[in-house]
């Protein structure tokens, strides 16, 4: 097994034949085609390619395995495979078979992991490593367009019962990892299935990256119903031009109005990725940490804190307090719900906060990409609790980069 990448220049072996004609037929079938058809389709554009085989595999919704859609093959684990090397790098891997090579291309949609590409071919050279690059990141937009409407693709990477108050939250949650070549943001909520009152948001617009994390009291429907209302209430004012003082005042005029009993923490924070200069607000939430140079500032981003979101009456808030800081290049700020230092093990000792971070810090000092790193501490997390939360758990995670522009 080998990681693979591309030659600088024109490949060595003879350039192999493609029908452009079928080729074109196939990408415009796809526009049309059932999600059920993609691996078909999948095949048939390999073969058009100078390919043998193609083979889709999605992620997991606790991103454990990589689930073949075609429904005959078996999953295969995200740790301690080729596959699954793929995913975690975002990079490709070639191993061998029975009857020549397997490429294992990652899927990924801007900065989102799908999953991966399995492509067979009797031979690897320049040209058929960008042809199977080119059908994976064909096959990632096809994913990520259809899987909006598809509950086939939906139940394909799921491996347990869905509970509602989950099934209703989730409908709300934006893929796990967005970004552009300033800024990347990434999530992970847990417990996958039973979710209720955690929820993240993350949203690109221009050069603004805006990050919010909330926790409803409770853990049931109506615990999911109060997320559910904030985050619309956010996004309506969001969308609508509104800056953090209109959103968090959208919030709580929505749970007032809508659900009057109940409120939520949360952060909400603006990131200028042209600029670094980061704003944000704290509504009686844990602070946010700054890790800088593989070390938490300690006390960075600490302020006075402000009323939960939705307080009603004479408890409600005269006016919300926005907080301003530069970031420097590199830094990562860091939202998390208290459920993750208070997971506790066998013996009632918390997970706490140094450990948290620490693990965030060495996993991000070994070279792991944002994304990698919460799906091993979420999972760090989960085992350190046996598997079962005693509350929600939500991290985000953002990191301001202007030097990969």
């Amino acid at each position: 097994m080998i990681s693979v990448s591309d030659p600088p220049h024109v490949s060595s072996g003879p350039d192999i034949a493609v029908d452009e004609n079928r080729l074109e037929q196939l990408i415009v079938e796809a526009q049309t085609a059932l999600p059920v058809e993609l691996p078909a389709l999948a095949n048939q554009c390999a073969s058009s390619l100078g390919l043998d085989t193609a083979l889709i595999y999605l992620v997991d919704l606790q991103q454990r395995l990589l689930i073949p859609l075609d429904e005959a093959s078996e999953p295969l684990p995200v740790d301690g495979s080729s596959a699954g090397w793929a995913y975690r790098t975002v990079s490709p891997r070639v191993a061998e078979a029975d009857d020549g090579l397997i490429l294992w291309m990652p899927l990924v949609d801007g900065a989102e992991r799908l999953g991966v590409l399995a492509v067979r071919t009797a031979s690897l050279d320049g040209v058929r490593m960008r042809r199977s690059r080119m059908l994976a990141h064909l096959f990632a937009m096809l994913i990520t367009s259809k899987r909006a409407y598809s509950d086939w693709l939906a139940s394909r990477t799921r491996t347990a019962t869905m509970r509602l108050p989950a099934e209703m939250l989730r409908a709300f949650l934006p893929p796990r990892t967005i970004g552009s070549n300033r800024c990347v943001s990434t999530a992970v909520v847990e417990p996958a299935y039973d979710i209720a009152g955690d929820a993240f948001d993350h949203s690109v617009v221009k050069n603004v990256l805006h990050t919010m994390i909330l926790d409803a009291m409770g853990h049931d429907l109506t615990a999911g119903l109060t997320t559910s209302v904030a985050m619309a209430a956010a996004r309506n004012a969001r969308r609508g031009g509104g800056d953090l003082v209109d959103v968090v005042g959208a919030v709580d005029q929505a749970l007032a109005q809508w659900l009057p009993d109940h409120f939520c923490t949360g952060v909400l924070c603006r990131l200028d990725a042209e600029t670094g200069m980061l704003r944000w607000v704290n509504c009686g939430h844990p602070p946010p940490l700054l890790i800088r140079a593989e070390r938490v500032l300690a006390g960075a981003l600490d302020r006075p804190p402000q009323p939960p979101i939705g307080l009603a009456g004479p408890l409600a808030p005269a006016a919300r307090q926005v907080h301003e800081t530069t970031l420097e290049p590199g830094d990562c700020v860091l939202l998390y719900t208290d459920g993750v230092v208070e997971a506790r093990d066998a013996d009632g000792a918390e997970f706490g906060l140094d450990r948290f971070t620490d693990f965030i810090i060495r996993s991000s000092a070994a070279g792991q990409r944002p994304a990698e790193v919460l799906r091993l501490l979420i999972h760090a997390i989960l085992d350190y609790q046996r598997n079962q939360l005693r509350d929600d758990v939500t991290i985000l995670l953002f990191e301001w980069c202007p030097q990969h522009q």
